[in-house]
């Protein structure tokens, strides 16, 4: 267990002792992963909180030191490494604060906001992050910020209980810190006039007012000049706070929306005007009236006209007519389900809000009011354990004595996903758990979940009407690309909506409207269709064969585009837009297995390189024998390429008689290709044939494909087919005793991979290199396998990685390391198994030499190196390496 304080100077206990980081370099590095709150850190973004603008001539390093340092000190599995950079496992104070801080301001009473706030408040020391400069800001920032709410609403607090003398107390030196906070001024003078100081309230009054004129020039915010006027008239609903009439709450327990409930506790505390947006469905009319409590309610889902507005909020606000403005309304107005009236709310609430000070208004709606000071608090589905706790509680209520089993919970959280976290969703289900399994439950479509039980707050009897009401406010062109868009797995980009006719204007309108979901965090932003609506969309689409082969075509553009990146500079960029678009390829392969294998056949073979690196190996042979199956008649070159894809793919696994077979067999059907893919293809597979001589140590017929390789490459200008096979060429020159020449050749693909930036092809033949070097210049070696490392790292190829771990063992074995090398190679297996990667299929002839003198070594030795390395992981393993060269 880790535990950081950074709300003031750094302390840290792991496992209930405190923990010394070591100068202030580790404790900026502990400090920057602390303040990601669990996310990935990249290698530049902590050297830039280390270091600032002066970092050391190898940050890299110097980073994985003291990272090293941190891990010996915070316990094994606490700081990891991932694609994305370092993440710290840990609990800090400020995670503590901010919970601290929104429990209090979700809070129903006052003794409760008062019980967590103080505890939040206690956890304040100082200032959060004291050893991070400019890094830090933003997020000191917005904890500063925090602090600065939970004081002025622990005020508030006091005095809903009626203790306003020690909310003066407080408040004084609140106000001195920060003056021109009016919130806090606000609080005082109501506070002195509850302490019957009203003589104090005044000049506390006068006070603010000339501080505001005098240092900005402005005077008082609404809020304070209501007061004012409240106060000059001794209103005396001063003395307590005025009831609004009461709204009536649903019988059935709330779930979950802590953090949603502290938002808007926030916001309205700011502004006056807030509007909840989201998806139907999604619970926003229910977490208005569990924030509200007492309001006045205008429920407008059966308003069908603007000229009915005012007459019905008139209604809710208790007028007994409709009078041309409304004025001299206090208290809070909530006016749910807006998004089929917006304009016409939009004015009315510019009007409300103008003419009664004292009135605030919190609003539900699909799409924003669009007026000016307007909050918006965009309302998700819930998270999946919260999804899971409704689905149990309304079970529960129509199951008497009904506890979840095991199983039971695998099926509601399988329930609870597939529902998207919905709400009104869940409640549905839930309901039909009277009569259905849950099993039964996940499989039904969303008009079978029956209809809406009487005294729900939803204004339509079923889900699939809820969702119709969203797609029926759709401008014409709008809706008709809004159905277009399901056949997307997984989500999609802009330029995947254009594929299916869409574009920005379209889908920004789909977006404001709630019926798209937009992550702007990613670039490029990435939008998806909740599942309730994605089969909504199916169901009517005019064309959905038609939708379906569009998403298939521009899948398969996709692919055809990125694949040439796979093995070059831009690698790690293709490999991440195919891993996140992977979902629409195994869609549009799906598809075009059934309407076109010939398509689905090429693309497939086009993915050889993605097989290989995502770690899809199975599922690529699946796909290519199904296609080949499927396509019997598919050109040459396409049925070729899809064999080579194949060879590749089994070699991955080790089954060098079936990577024979396909190689022989892409030989046969290519034939003497005409075409440049066809001699490309033709020079892959001359590598392949290198690379399966290599294997059986037959290294002249090597050198002799290897050569025809580099002769294919040069007449199609195919630069890394340059490469790879004259690192295959000078590994067989050097195993048939050329060692000079092949050394030298291994140079040059090195050289040549460091100027055309094909890093993983550079890698391979460094591997190739050390093979070579172990045997009469093992510590030439280091180098080259440092280079190895931190290309296949770069590449994100986590395979190679452990494999040049692997080669390092065996550079630690002929440099008189042996335990070093045990622990080394010891430490990899693990890593490699975790993984479910067969370490020795990487490069077979090396890892059989290894093992082979590994096996020799005392097996006392062996035991307690392999011991050693039981908590080591990839970082600690390569700075091992680093540390012993």
């Amino acid at each position: 267990m880790l535990f950081c304080r950074v709300l003031g100077p750094l302390e840290i206990v792991a496992d209930g002792a405190r923990v010394d980081p070591g100068g202030p370099q580790p404790r900026r590095l502990t400090e920057a992963l602390i303040a990601a709150r669990g996310e990935a850190v990249s290698e530049d973004r902590l050297t830039e909180a280390i270091w600032g603008d002066t970092p050391p001539a190898n940050p890299s390093a110097s980073l994985q030191a003291y990272v090293s340092r941190l891990r010996k000190a915070f316990g094994a599995g606490a700081l990891t490494r991932g694609p994305g950079g370092y993440t710290l496992i840990a609990d800090s104070d400020a995670d503590e604060f901010r919970s601290g801080v929104e429990r209090g301001l979700a809070a129903a009473w006052p003794g409760d906001a008062l019980r967590h706030l103080d505890a939040a408040l206690r956890l304040w020391r100082g200032r959060p992050y004291p050893d991070l400069d400019a890094f830090a800001e933003a997020e000191r920032g917005r904890l500063t910020e925090l602090r600065a709410t939970a004081v002025e609403e622990r005020a508030a607090a006091l005095l809903a209980l009626g203790d306003a003398p020690a909310a003066v107390t407080d408040l004084r030196p609140a106000v001195r810190d920060e003056p021109y906070r009016e919130r806090r001024w606000e609080l005082l003078i109501l506070a002195l006039y509850r302490s019957a100081r009203q003589a104090e309230a005044l000049s506390a009054l006068r006070e603010v007012r000339a501080l505001l004129a005098d240092d900005l020039g402005v005077d008082p915010g609404a809020e304070l000049q209501s007061l004012e006027r409240r106060l000059l008239a001794q209103d005396p609903s001063l003395l307590l706070a005025a009831k609004p009439a009461r709204t009536g709450r649903p019988l059935s327990r709330f779930v979950g929306r802590a953090t949603e409930l502290g938002l808007l506790s926030a916001a309205m505390a700011e502004t006056r005007l807030v509007t909840l947006v989201g998806p139907g469905g999604t619970g926003k009319t229910r977490l208005a009236l569990e924030w509200a409590g007492d309001a006045y309610l205008a429920r407008l889902a059966d308003v069908r006209s603007p000229v009915d507005l005012p007459s019905v909020i008139a209604a809710a606000l208790g007028l007994a007519d409709t009078p041309s403005r409304i004025t001299g309304a206090g208290g809070l107005l909530l006016l749910d389900n807006c998004e089929h009236l917006t304009d016409a709310v939009a004015d009315l609430a510019v009007t409300l809000l103008a003419d009664n000070p004292d009135l605030r208004v919190l609003a539900t709606s699909r799409e924003a009011l669009g007026v000016d000071g307007e909050r918006l608090l965009p309302i998700d589905p819930l998270p999946r354990a919260d999804a899971v706790t409704l689905l149990t509680d309304r079970i529960a209520a129509v199951r008497p004595g009904w506890q979840p089993t095991g199983d039971d919970l695998t099926q509601l959280d399988r329930l609870a996903s597939a529902l998207d976290g919905i709400p009104l969703a869940l409640e549905l289900a839930a309901a039909r758990a009277r009569v259905l399994s849950l099993g039964e439950l996940s499989g039904r479509h969303l008009s079978a979940l029956g209809r809406v039980p009487r005294g729900a707050l939803t204004p339509h009897a079923t889900l699939e009407a809820t969702v119709a009401w969203s797609v029926d406010l759709l401008p014409d062109r709008d809706r008709a690309l809004f159905l277009r868009l399901w056949p997307f797995e997984g989500g999609f980009t802009l330029e995947g909506a254009a594929a299916l006719g869409s574009d920005l204007a379209a889908l920004s309108s789909l977006v404001s409207r709630s019926v798209v979901a937009a992550d702007t965090t990613l670039t490029p932003a990435r939008y998806r269709l909740l599942e309730i609506i994605r089969a909504y969309c199916r169901d009517h689409d005019p064309d959905p064969a038609g939708s379906r082969a569009a998403h298939a075509a521009w899948a398969r553009e996709l692919v055809a585009r990125t694949v040439p990146d796979l093995r070059g500079r831009r690698s790690a960029r293709a490999i991440r837009v195919l891993n996140r678009e992977l979902p629409n390829l195994r869609a549009a392969l799906t598809h075009d297995l059934a309407e076109d294998p010939a398509a689905a056949l090429r693309t497939a073979g086009l993915l050889e390189w993605f097989w290989v690196r995502g770690g899809h190996a199975a599922e690529g042979l699946r796909l290519l024998t199904t296609a080949m199956d499927r396509a019997p008649g598919a050109p040459p070159v396409v049925r070729a390429r899809a064999l080579s894809a194949c060879a590749g793919l089994h070699w991955i696994g080790g089954d060098l008689a079936e990577v024979r077979r396909c190689v022989t067999g892409a030989f046969d059907a290519l034939g003497a290709p005409d075409g440049e893919d066809g001699r490309r293809l033709l020079g892959q597979l001359h590598y392949y044939r290198a690379m399966l001589w290599t294997a059986d140590a037959d290294f002249d017929r090597a050198a002799d494909s290897a050569r025809a390789s580099i002769e294919v490459s040069r007449t199609v200008g195919e630069p890394r087919y340059g490469v790879l096979p004259q690192a295959l060429l000078g590994g067989a020159l050097a195993g048939r005793g050329e060692i000079a020449e092949g050394r030298r050749r291994l140079r040059a693909a090195i050289e040549e991979a460091e100027r055309d930036g094909y890093g993983w092809d550079g890698g391979l033949a460094a591997q190739l290199l050390i093979r070579s070097l172990v045997v009469d210049d093992p510590e030439a070696a280091f180098p080259v396998l440092h280079r190895a490392i931190t290309w296949f790292r770069e590449e994100d190829d986590r395979v190679q990685v452990l494999s040049c771990l692997a080669h390092g063992a065996l550079v630690l074995l002929r440099t008189g390391r042996p335990a070093a090398a045990v622990t080394l190679l010891t430490g990899a297996d693990r890593l490699a198994a975790r993984g479910g990667i067969r370490l020795d299929n990487a490069d077979p002839t090396a890892m059989a030499m290894l093992r082979t003198e590994i096996a020799a070594l005392d097996p006392d030795l062996r035991a307690s190196a392999a011991a050693a390395s039981e908590p080591l992981t990839e970082d600690d393993l390569i700075a091992l390496l680093t540390g012993l060269q």
